[in-house]
């Protein structure tokens, strides 16, 4: 129920407009996001790399209405490749298609998308399409699809999520490419009908999925994470639940597969212990990093994933 309530919340314009006015709420967002402009995302991703951490960047924002607002978008992500590529960072980005205009125009989105992705490929970096609520999957991957397959950019991965009932179709069918896919358990509220309501069908379909992925990475060569650190294995595990992490490991370990053939993903400012632990034995790790005026929505969506958070945000907003 609190879940659902965030997850409502991340969507309402009253409830943006109240708290972003909040300082508190600002203090408890920093602890997810990097800060409000490009700079403060690229000195985040400096310390990161200095602990032998690659990260991807995120321009925080989503579901522009217009096709300047989209197109203002996608010159904010084309700037982020430029500060990559002039401060010599361990990173690749992150995009929404709903910020580059996916609810506009479809022919918009994928005109952008490919600006985006020409442009990573003059510069040697990787574009990673997040996945967003359920209306979106179909639409998501069409488009990518016709950049991998009709236009021919490799440089492309895609998010999916194991909480939904097609997950595993959808990756046997990415896997005859194989795609470079990041595999998260999913942050929407999604209806009964489209999504395992319960944790435990969660978790289980997550280990069905990231089998399928260490399995396929293995066939195909093992491919590992590149020498600049942009470019990911096959398999990225995003998740901060160590039993999900285990299961990867020990199977990763059962078939073979080299370490550095595949990759953990968490976020900015979570588990930092894990991040370390997993970085000492051997395995790449890459920290998502959000940044931008856009705050809210991501931030009241860490809310609902973490009981923990809402506490420290609420134990924030009455001290004196």
């Amino acid at each position: 129920m609190l879940r659902a309530f965030f997850i409502y919340l991340s969507k309402a314009a009253w409830a943006r407009r109240i708290v972003t006015h909040w300082r508190v709420a600002w203090q408890a967002a920093s602890r997810f996001v990097a800060g409000e402009k490009l700079e403060d995302g690229i000195a985040a991703v400096k310390k990161l790399n200095q602990n032998g951490i690659q990260a991807t960047l995120d321009q925080l924002g989503e579901h522009t209405t217009t096709a300047e607002d989209a197109e203002k978008a996608t010159q904010g992500i084309l700037q982020i490749l430029d500060a990559i590529e002039a401060e010599n960072v361990r990173s690749n980005v992150s995009i929404k298609l709903t910020q580059i205009g996916l609810k506009v125009d479809l022919r918009l989105c994928s005109d952008n998308l490919a600006r985006i992705l020409e442009y990573a490929r003059q510069r040697n970096n990787f574009i990673r399409i997040d996945m967003e609520d359920a209306s979106c999957v179909d639409d998501t991957l069409a488009l990518f699809y016709e950049m991998r397959n009709g236009r021919g950019f490799h440089n492309v991965g895609l998010v999916i999520q194991s909480y939904l009932y097609r997950t595993v179709e959808d990756v046997t069918k990415l896997m005859q490419i194989p795609a470079r896919i990041r595999l998260c358990k999913g942050a929407y509220k999604e209806p009964a009908h489209i999504a395992y309501p319960k944790k435990r069908d969660v978790d289980a379909n997550y280990d069905r999925v990231a089998q399928i992925l260490l399995e396929r990475a293995f066939e195909v060569g093992a491919p590992e994470l590149s020498e600049d650190g942009r470019v990911p294995p096959i398999p990225a595990l995003a998740t901060h639940d160590e039993k999900r992490i285990r299961f990867a490991m020990e199977y990763g370990k059962q078939i073979a597969l080299p370490k550095r053939a595949m990759e953990f993903q968490m976020l900015y400012g979570i588990r930092r212990d894990l991040q370390a632990s997993l970085v000492e034995q051997g395995y790449p790790v890459r920290v998502y990093v959000p940044f931008g005026s856009e705050w809210y929505p991501y931030f009241t969506r860490r809310l609902a994933e973490r009981p923990a958070n809402v506490w420290f945000f609420i134990s924030n907003y009455f001290k004196k």
